[in-house]
Protein backbone atom coordinates (compact mmCIF):
# COMPACT_ATOMS: atom_id res chain seq x y z
CA UNK A 1 0.00 0.00 0.00
CA UNK A 2 1.32 3.36 -1.14
CA UNK A 3 0.79 6.00 2.28
CA UNK A 4 1.92 9.18 0.92
CA UNK A 5 -1.29 9.97 0.61
CA UNK A 6 -2.04 10.13 4.37
CA UNK A 7 -0.38 13.34 4.47
CA UNK A 8 -0.25 15.19 8.11
CA UNK A 9 -2.18 18.28 9.06
CA UNK A 10 -1.05 19.70 12.59
CA UNK A 11 -3.61 18.83 14.97
CA UNK A 12 -4.35 20.27 18.16
CA UNK A 13 -1.87 19.44 20.87
CA UNK A 14 -2.63 18.08 24.50
CA UNK A 15 -2.76 14.50 24.75
CA UNK A 16 -0.09 12.71 27.18
CA UNK A 17 2.99 11.46 26.60
CA UNK A 18 2.95 7.97 24.98
CA UNK A 19 4.22 5.47 28.31
CA UNK A 20 5.35 1.73 28.38
CA UNK A 21 2.24 1.12 29.56
CA UNK A 22 0.51 2.13 26.42
CA UNK A 23 2.85 0.50 24.12
CA UNK A 24 1.99 -2.87 25.92
CA UNK A 25 -1.41 -2.21 25.33
CA UNK A 26 -1.12 -1.02 21.65
CA UNK A 27 1.85 -3.36 20.96
CA UNK A 28 3.41 -0.33 18.85
CA UNK A 29 7.18 -0.99 19.70
CA UNK A 30 9.50 2.06 20.30
CA UNK A 31 12.38 1.47 17.35
CA UNK A 32 15.68 3.26 16.55
CA UNK A 33 15.89 1.88 13.36
CA UNK A 34 19.72 2.90 13.54
CA UNK A 35 21.07 3.63 16.88
CA UNK A 36 24.13 2.50 19.41
CA UNK A 37 24.02 0.36 22.17
CA UNK A 38 27.60 -1.17 22.70
CA UNK A 39 28.20 -4.37 24.75
CA UNK A 40 30.28 -2.19 26.97
CA UNK A 41 27.19 -0.57 28.45
CA UNK A 42 26.54 -1.47 32.29
CA UNK A 43 22.94 -2.73 33.44
CA UNK A 44 22.30 0.24 34.92
CA UNK A 45 22.48 2.30 31.98
CA UNK A 46 20.80 -0.64 30.09
CA UNK A 47 17.88 -0.75 32.36
CA UNK A 48 17.49 3.06 32.12
CA UNK A 49 17.30 2.61 28.56
CA UNK A 50 14.31 0.26 28.49
CA UNK A 51 12.59 2.33 30.92
CA UNK A 52 12.54 5.17 28.36
CA UNK A 53 10.23 2.39 26.10
CA UNK A 54 12.75 0.83 24.12
CA UNK A 55 12.24 -1.96 22.70
CA UNK A 56 14.06 -2.01 19.15
CA UNK A 57 16.96 -1.34 17.99
CA UNK A 58 19.01 -1.89 14.75
CA UNK A 59 22.82 -2.20 15.62
CA UNK A 60 25.43 -1.50 13.24
CA UNK A 61 27.91 -4.72 13.02
CA UNK A 62 31.16 -4.12 11.84
CA UNK A 63 33.20 -1.12 10.32
CA UNK A 64 31.46 0.50 7.24
CA UNK A 65 34.60 1.72 6.01
CA UNK A 66 36.75 -1.72 5.06
CA UNK A 67 36.92 -3.13 2.14
CA UNK A 68 37.90 -6.65 1.05
CA UNK A 69 38.03 -9.33 3.64
CA UNK A 70 38.69 -7.91 6.52
CA UNK A 71 35.24 -6.08 5.88
CA UNK A 72 33.74 -9.66 6.77
CA UNK A 73 36.08 -10.39 9.26
CA UNK A 74 35.63 -7.37 11.41
CA UNK A 75 31.73 -7.77 10.73
CA UNK A 76 31.49 -11.54 12.15
CA UNK A 77 33.54 -10.04 15.06
CA UNK A 78 31.25 -7.66 16.27
CA UNK A 79 28.46 -9.87 15.55
CA UNK A 80 29.82 -12.79 17.83
CA UNK A 81 30.15 -10.04 20.32
CA UNK A 82 26.90 -9.29 20.67
CA UNK A 83 25.71 -12.63 20.40
CA UNK A 84 27.49 -13.71 23.01
CA UNK A 85 26.27 -10.36 25.19
CA UNK A 86 22.80 -11.55 24.42
CA UNK A 87 23.46 -15.20 25.52
CA UNK A 88 24.70 -13.54 29.17
CA UNK A 89 22.00 -11.17 29.49
CA UNK A 90 18.56 -12.69 28.41
CA UNK A 91 16.55 -10.69 30.78
CA UNK A 92 17.77 -7.64 29.01
CA UNK A 93 18.10 -8.31 25.54
CA UNK A 94 17.17 -10.70 22.98
CA UNK A 95 18.42 -11.24 19.18
CA UNK A 96 16.08 -10.26 16.25
CA UNK A 97 15.78 -12.20 13.30
CA UNK A 98 11.76 -11.30 13.19
CA UNK A 99 9.40 -9.12 13.41
CA UNK A 100 7.85 -11.51 16.10
CA UNK A 101 10.94 -11.08 18.54
CA UNK A 102 10.39 -7.48 18.82
CA UNK A 103 7.26 -7.97 19.59
CA UNK A 104 8.36 -10.83 21.70
CA UNK A 105 10.30 -7.51 22.92
CA UNK A 106 7.11 -5.80 24.36
CA UNK A 107 5.60 -8.50 26.17
CA UNK A 108 8.80 -9.21 27.56
CA UNK A 109 10.66 -6.26 28.68
CA UNK A 110 13.53 -6.52 26.84
CA UNK A 111 15.62 -4.61 24.13
CA UNK A 112 15.68 -6.60 20.74
CA UNK A 113 18.72 -6.03 18.83
CA UNK A 114 18.22 -5.96 14.77
CA UNK A 115 22.06 -6.89 13.01
CA UNK A 116 22.97 -4.55 10.64
CA UNK A 117 25.77 -3.68 8.60
CA UNK A 118 26.58 0.03 6.83
CA UNK A 119 28.62 -1.64 3.83
CA UNK A 120 27.76 -4.01 1.33
CA UNK A 121 31.15 -4.85 0.93
CA UNK A 122 30.98 -8.23 3.50
CA UNK A 123 29.04 -9.69 0.96
CA UNK A 124 32.81 -9.28 -1.43
CA UNK A 125 31.60 -9.94 -5.19
CA UNK A 126 29.57 -12.68 -4.76
CA UNK A 127 25.89 -12.77 -3.92
CA UNK A 128 25.26 -16.33 -2.77
CA UNK A 129 27.70 -14.99 0.14
CA UNK A 130 24.27 -13.31 1.27
CA UNK A 131 23.25 -16.25 2.66
CA UNK A 132 26.16 -16.28 5.01
CA UNK A 133 24.93 -13.50 6.49
CA UNK A 134 21.83 -14.11 6.88
CA UNK A 135 22.67 -17.06 8.56
CA UNK A 136 24.51 -14.94 11.38
CA UNK A 137 21.48 -12.62 11.70
CA UNK A 138 21.84 -10.05 9.41
CA UNK A 139 18.35 -8.64 8.57
CA UNK A 140 19.69 -4.72 6.66
CA UNK A 141 22.43 -4.25 4.40
CA UNK A 142 23.48 -0.77 3.58
CA UNK A 143 24.51 -0.54 -0.45
CA UNK A 144 27.23 1.64 0.02
CA UNK A 145 28.97 3.73 2.70
CA UNK A 146 30.27 7.21 1.99
CA UNK A 147 32.35 6.03 -1.15
CA UNK A 148 32.20 4.05 -4.24
CA UNK A 149 31.89 0.10 -4.15
CA UNK A 150 30.73 -2.64 -6.33
CA UNK A 151 27.52 -1.80 -5.76
CA UNK A 152 27.73 1.61 -6.29
CA UNK A 153 28.69 5.46 -5.59
CA UNK A 154 28.10 6.75 -1.78
CA UNK A 155 27.32 9.94 -1.03
CA UNK A 156 30.73 11.60 -0.91
CA UNK A 157 31.65 10.46 -3.63
CA UNK A 158 33.34 12.68 -6.25
CA UNK A 159 30.72 10.90 -9.46
CA UNK A 160 27.51 10.45 -9.10
CA UNK A 161 26.12 6.80 -10.88
CA UNK A 162 23.59 4.31 -9.91
CA UNK A 163 23.88 1.10 -9.05
CA UNK A 164 26.03 -1.21 -11.41
CA UNK A 165 25.34 -4.41 -12.61
CA UNK A 166 26.42 -6.69 -9.38
CA UNK A 167 24.18 -3.90 -7.60
CA UNK A 168 21.29 -4.68 -9.37
CA UNK A 169 21.85 -8.43 -8.99
CA UNK A 170 22.47 -7.92 -5.25
CA UNK A 171 19.13 -6.12 -4.21
CA UNK A 172 16.90 -8.36 -6.16
CA UNK A 173 19.19 -11.61 -4.08
CA UNK A 174 18.45 -9.38 -0.80
CA UNK A 175 14.27 -9.25 -1.78
CA UNK A 176 14.07 -12.98 -2.34
CA UNK A 177 15.85 -13.63 0.63
CA UNK A 178 13.95 -11.03 3.21
CA UNK A 179 16.65 -8.39 3.66
CA UNK A 180 15.93 -4.85 4.07
CA UNK A 181 17.56 -2.30 1.07
CA UNK A 182 19.10 0.48 2.85
CA UNK A 183 20.23 3.66 1.30
CA UNK A 184 21.41 6.07 3.82
CA UNK A 185 24.62 6.97 2.94
CA UNK A 186 24.35 5.90 -0.98
CA UNK A 187 25.05 8.90 -3.86
CA UNK A 188 21.66 10.05 -5.11
CA UNK A 189 21.32 8.31 -7.95
CA UNK A 190 22.23 5.47 -6.21
CA UNK A 191 19.56 5.98 -3.74
CA UNK A 192 16.87 6.52 -6.73
CA UNK A 193 18.26 3.49 -8.52
CA UNK A 194 17.81 1.36 -5.08
CA UNK A 195 14.71 2.73 -4.11
CA UNK A 196 13.04 2.38 -8.05
CA UNK A 197 15.47 -0.73 -8.33
CA UNK A 198 13.54 -2.68 -5.48
CA UNK A 199 10.73 -5.31 -6.00
CA UNK A 200 10.35 -4.27 -2.33
CA UNK A 201 9.92 -1.37 0.18
CA UNK A 202 13.26 -0.37 1.50
CA UNK A 203 14.50 2.15 3.90
CA UNK A 204 16.74 5.22 4.64
CA UNK A 205 17.38 4.29 7.96
CA UNK A 206 19.45 7.07 9.36
CA UNK A 207 19.38 10.61 7.31
CA UNK A 208 17.89 13.95 7.25
CA UNK A 209 16.18 16.43 4.91
CA UNK A 210 18.53 18.47 2.06
CA UNK A 211 15.40 20.90 1.81
CA UNK A 212 15.79 21.93 5.80
CA UNK A 213 19.90 21.66 5.68
CA UNK A 214 22.05 21.15 2.67
CA UNK A 215 24.45 18.24 3.80
CA UNK A 216 25.33 15.57 1.95
CA UNK A 217 24.36 13.02 4.10
CA UNK A 218 20.65 14.39 3.41
CA UNK A 219 18.16 13.25 1.29
CA UNK A 220 15.99 15.55 -1.28
CA UNK A 221 12.27 15.74 -1.54
CA UNK A 222 12.24 13.82 -4.57
CA UNK A 223 14.35 10.86 -2.85
CA UNK A 224 11.37 11.00 -0.09
CA UNK A 225 8.30 10.87 -2.14
CA UNK A 226 9.88 8.13 -4.51
CA UNK A 227 10.61 6.42 -0.99
CA UNK A 228 6.95 6.76 0.60
CA UNK A 229 5.51 6.07 -3.17
CA UNK A 230 7.31 2.59 -2.68
CA UNK A 231 6.32 1.89 0.90
CA UNK A 232 9.75 2.88 2.35
CA UNK A 233 11.03 4.67 5.81
CA UNK A 234 13.13 7.19 6.29
CA UNK A 235 14.54 7.33 10.00
CA UNK A 236 15.53 11.38 10.85
CA UNK A 237 18.86 10.82 12.97
CA UNK A 238 20.18 13.24 15.63
CA UNK A 239 23.86 14.13 14.85
CA UNK A 240 24.14 17.85 15.22
CA UNK A 241 26.52 18.69 12.36
CA UNK A 242 24.05 16.99 9.83
CA UNK A 243 21.16 19.09 10.89
CA UNK A 244 22.01 22.48 10.85
CA UNK A 245 24.32 25.57 10.25
CA UNK A 246 24.56 26.25 13.87
CA UNK A 247 28.08 25.44 16.43
CA UNK A 248 24.89 23.44 18.15
CA UNK A 249 21.36 22.95 16.61
CA UNK A 250 18.63 22.25 19.10
CA UNK A 251 15.60 20.06 19.63
CA UNK A 252 13.57 22.40 17.23
CA UNK A 253 16.44 22.08 14.82
CA UNK A 254 15.88 18.41 15.14
CA UNK A 255 11.76 18.29 14.52
CA UNK A 256 11.72 20.81 11.69
CA UNK A 257 13.34 17.14 9.89
CA UNK A 258 10.61 15.40 10.82
CA UNK A 259 8.00 17.89 10.57
CA UNK A 260 9.40 18.25 6.62
CA UNK A 261 9.96 14.79 6.09
CA UNK A 262 6.15 14.04 7.33
CA UNK A 263 4.58 16.68 4.90
CA UNK A 264 6.68 15.75 1.87
CA UNK A 265 6.48 11.86 2.35
CA UNK A 266 3.49 11.50 4.88
CA UNK A 267 3.31 10.28 8.31
CA UNK A 268 3.49 6.92 7.54
CA UNK A 269 7.10 6.83 6.44
CA UNK A 270 8.98 8.92 9.00
CA UNK A 271 10.75 7.51 11.86
CA UNK A 272 13.37 7.70 13.91
CA UNK A 273 16.99 6.62 13.48
CA UNK A 274 19.24 8.26 15.99
CA UNK A 275 22.49 7.13 14.80
CA UNK A 276 24.09 8.48 18.20
CA UNK A 277 24.36 6.40 21.14
CA UNK A 278 21.99 6.21 24.06
CA UNK A 279 23.86 7.33 27.00
CA UNK A 280 24.88 10.14 28.24
CA UNK A 281 27.69 11.32 25.93
CA UNK A 282 29.96 14.11 28.50
CA UNK A 283 30.72 17.52 26.90
CA UNK A 284 34.60 17.26 27.44
CA UNK A 285 37.99 17.81 25.33
CA UNK A 286 38.23 13.65 26.03
CA UNK A 287 34.83 12.52 24.54
CA UNK A 288 35.72 15.38 21.25
CA UNK A 289 38.86 13.42 21.04
CA UNK A 290 37.06 10.28 20.98
CA UNK A 291 34.81 11.12 18.65
CA UNK A 292 37.43 12.38 16.46
CA UNK A 293 39.19 8.79 16.65
CA UNK A 294 35.88 7.40 16.23
CA UNK A 295 35.90 8.89 12.98
CA UNK A 296 39.24 8.61 11.84
CA UNK A 297 38.45 4.60 11.68
CA UNK A 298 35.79 6.15 9.30
CA UNK A 299 37.22 7.82 6.43
CA UNK A 300 36.85 9.79 4.23
CA UNK A 301 37.17 12.19 6.94
CA UNK A 302 36.55 15.54 5.93
CA UNK A 303 36.79 19.70 7.70
CA UNK A 304 32.46 19.61 7.05
CA UNK A 305 31.79 16.35 8.76
CA UNK A 306 33.54 17.03 11.99
CA UNK A 307 31.89 19.48 14.39
CA UNK A 308 31.67 19.19 18.30
CA UNK A 309 29.17 17.70 19.37
CA UNK A 310 27.36 15.35 17.49
CA UNK A 311 24.94 14.98 20.25
CA UNK A 312 21.55 17.34 20.48
CA UNK A 313 21.61 18.42 24.29
CA UNK A 314 17.94 17.61 24.54
CA UNK A 315 18.41 14.67 23.27
CA UNK A 316 21.67 13.27 25.14
CA UNK A 317 20.57 10.90 27.76
CA UNK A 318 18.86 6.99 27.40
CA UNK A 319 15.20 8.54 27.79
CA UNK A 320 15.50 10.39 24.93
CA UNK A 321 12.69 8.40 23.41
CA UNK A 322 10.31 10.34 26.07
CA UNK A 323 11.88 13.30 25.53
CA UNK A 324 10.87 12.93 21.79
CA UNK A 325 6.91 11.58 22.48
CA UNK A 326 6.62 14.79 24.76
CA UNK A 327 7.98 17.03 22.06
CA UNK A 328 6.49 15.37 19.31
CA UNK A 329 3.03 16.27 21.03
CA UNK A 330 3.45 19.21 22.30
CA UNK A 331 4.70 20.56 18.17
CA UNK A 332 1.16 19.22 17.46
CA UNK A 333 0.97 15.44 16.83
CA UNK A 334 -1.68 13.16 17.97
CA UNK A 335 -0.26 10.24 20.50
CA UNK A 336 -1.32 7.47 17.18
CA UNK A 337 1.04 9.42 15.01
CA UNK A 338 3.52 9.67 17.91
CA UNK A 339 3.17 5.78 17.76
CA UNK A 340 4.17 5.64 14.00
CA UNK A 341 7.10 7.92 14.08
CA UNK A 342 8.74 6.07 17.33
CA UNK A 343 8.51 2.93 15.92
CA UNK A 344 5.19 1.71 14.31
CA UNK A 345 6.07 2.70 10.67
CA UNK A 346 9.68 0.88 11.59
CA UNK A 347 7.86 -2.72 12.40
CA UNK A 348 5.34 -1.89 9.55
CA UNK A 349 8.61 -2.18 7.18
CA UNK A 350 10.40 -4.74 9.10
CA UNK A 351 6.95 -6.53 8.62
CA UNK A 352 6.85 -6.06 4.92
CA UNK A 353 10.20 -6.92 3.98
CA UNK A 354 12.15 -9.34 6.79
CA UNK A 355 8.99 -11.01 7.70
Amino acid sequence: MHRRDFLWSLPAAGAAAWSVAQQKRTRTPIIDGLGEIHVEYDMKLVDEIRASGLRGCVVTVGNPALQGASAFDDMKREIDAYDAHVKAHPDRFLRATTVADIDSAVDRNRIALLYYTQNASPVGDDVERLRVLYDMGVRIIQLTYNTRNLVGDGCLERTNTGLSTFGVALVERMNAMGILVDLSHCGMATTMEGISGSAKPVAITHAGCKAVYDHPRNKTDEALRALADRGGVIGIYQINPYLGPNERNTLDDYLRHIDHAVRTAGIEHIGIGSDREHRRIPDTPEEKQKLIDELSRLRPVTASTFRWPFFLTELNHPRRMETLATALEARGYKPPDVEKILGGNFRRLFADVIG
